[in-house]
């Protein structure tokens, strides 16, 4: 089964193209109408007084060749099927429909399709009385004694260092002159642990065995030069920058982070991290990326490109375009950092004494740890079975804090605020931080001036409000607020009494509005009481019995 998107496979290149045109941010691309087969963007603000800039090739390779279209880089693009030059007729119709006086540059990845199609429609052109040149663009190192290196991401320093010098109205041997210095310059080398899948393909078995990758295959898909037998990040970055660094030698570089298609923005950035720690650290003016220049589709890889830098190349990359491809380049600093005192929320806590409050306290966490065997075979029928183990293991804590002397007894405020602190520490997942949340903001309410039961109230609606969990939910909730409630307007016996009904209520809920319950259907749920409500009712049954 193809793992790719798209409508119909003989107009998917088409149909990418209407996209990306549609989608230009600057509104300033254009496809010629000229056939169906001849695929050329084109800037809708050229006006053929300057030397004109065109690429082009294989798509697949987005955003190369469309997405470096407009002011600053490419005058035109011409794209051909996935992974297949466009042809001499395309090429052809692209030069005649953009070229001026002043000519035409071509900028073109070194491989054997890319430059016989290129080259003959060069030749056609001249024919027609304008004045073509072409540079080839070789900066792959992965086979250093290959008299043909391949052309692969470094394209996209050409296309900028030429569309800036044509830009600034340069000439056509100029234009074609600083392009090819900036070939002779520029080093590539790629990477990848899994190869791209191509539309319409069934073929779901990679190449590349797991645990692996391969170091320099093409944006073909073509095989690497070799294997390595890792997928950790510094030593990737290390087997690449090693053969790039003895090929390059000494200077300043602008690097390339490309992403070849399929690679997250997180290993992106982690690997730019490796990249600033490199042996190449010393070296590194600028980075370009991370992101997709010239990818291969959806590959699992990723590769750098190294461009000596002059003044002149450093002027030109730095000038700003009008393009969607385009990155612009960031100078190299080592990591900024700014000191800062650490924050320690920690509840600052006088022990104290007070035998009622000592008894509350006892017989609530007590309750809570004769439960956990029984919540937990509740749980198991509607969550994960941990429920009672989770409030167990909060109880036994502040049991514990109880037992010590460590509690203060005397101040209701702090006493809330110190189990708020200590749940969220010891309790697991959501529902310690739940719990936290309630006492916490109890503890604040106190302070502030409230009485007790309000105060529960207040804390309740803060964990409603952090939660998304509210009455008829099938949460705690359905026992606590009613018996908070109750409560404020009675005594604690009423409090039981309706903390009781609330959670059988829970039994017959047929659906849970927050949770792991959430997940569970109706059929599941039907009969089974809320364990959390039931830990609410049992707790508010012990204090009702004193």
């Amino acid at each position: 089964m193809s793992r790719f998107f798209f409508n119909d496979r003989k107009q998917l290149v088409n149909d990418a193209i209407e996209g990306i045109v549609l989608s230009a941010p600057h509104a300033n691309l254009v496809r010629l109408d000229i056939d169906p087969a001849i695929r050329v963007v084109a800037r809708a603000d050229w006006d053929k007084s300057r030397v004109a800039v065109i690429s082009g090739g294989g798509s697949g390779h987005e955003p190369a060749h469309a997405g470096f279209v407009g002011k600053g880089m490419l005058t035109a693009a011409v794209c051909g099927d996935l992974f297949a030059s466009p042809s001499v007729d395309a090429v052809l119709n692209a030069i005649v429909a953009v070229t001026g006086d002043r000519g035409c540059l071509l900028i073109v990845k070194n491989y054997t399709g890319d430059r016989l199609n290129f080259g003959l429609a060069a030749e056609k052109a001249k024919r027609h009385g304008l004045k073509v040149e072409m540079v080839i663009v070789a900066d792959d190192i992965a086979l250093p004694d290959n008299k043909q290196p391949r052309g692969i991401a470094g394209t996209a320093l050409v296309h900028k260092i030429a569309g800036y010098a044509a830009e600034q109205g340069k000439s056509l041997n100029e234009v074609r002159d600083i392009a090819q210095e900036a070939c002779d310059n520029l080093y590539s080398l790629g990477v990848a642990m899994q190869t791209c899948n191509l539309p319409g393909s069934d073929d779901e078995e990679g190449r590349i065995p797991a645990g692996q990758a391969e170091l320099g295959l093409g944006i073909h898909g073509e095989p690497g030069a070799s294997t390595l037998d890792t997928h950790n990040s510094r030593a990737i970055i290390d087997a690449l920058v090693a053969p790039l660094r003895e090929q390059a030698g000494e200077g300043r570089f602008a690097v390339l982070i490309n992403n070849l298609g399929g690679v997250s923005a997180l290993e992106m950035a982690l690997l730019t991290k490796e990249l600033a720690h490199s042996a190449l650290k010393a070296q590194i003016a600028y980075f370009i990326g991370p992101a997709p220049l010239v990818s291969s589709l959806d590959m699992k890889g990723f590769s750098l490109s190294l461009l000596r830098l002059n003044e002149h190349f450093e002027q030109a990359l730095n000038a700003s375009v009008e393009t969607i491809g385009w990155q612009k380049p960031v100078a190299f600093s080592p990591l900024k950092t700014v000191p800062h005192a650490k924050i320690h929320d920690s509840v600052d806590a006088e022990p104290s004494n007070n035998p009622q409050v000592k008894q509350i306290v006892a017989t609530a966490t007590r309750t809570l740890i004769d439960l956990e065997n029984r919540l937990n075979a509740l749980d198991a029928k509607v969550g994960d079975g941990d429920t009672g183990s989770t409030f167990a293991e909060g109880a036994r804590d502040i049991a514990h804090l109880l037992e010590q002397g460590k509690l203060p007894l005397n101040h209701t405020a702090q006493l809330l605020q110190l189990t708020g602190d200590r749940l969220a520490t010891v309790m697991g997942g959501s529902s310690g931080v739940l719990m936290s949340i309630f006492f916490t903001a109890a503890g604040q309410a106190v302070q502030d001036g409230n009485a007790l039961p309000d105060a529960l109230i207040a804390g309740l609606k803060q964990m409603k409000h952090y939660g998304g969990a509210d009455l008829g939910d099938r949460t705690l909730i359905d026992a606590l607020q009613p018996a908070l409630d109750a409560l404020r307007e009675g005594d604690i016996h009423a409090a039981a009494k309706a903390a009781q009904q609330g959670a059988d209520n829970t039994a017959t809920m047929q659906k849970a509005g927050a949770g792991r319950s959430s997940y569970v259907n109706s059929q599941n749920l039907d009969g089974v009481t809320d364990p959390g409500a039931v830990a609410v009712a049992e707790v508010f049954a012990a204090l009702a019995k004193g």
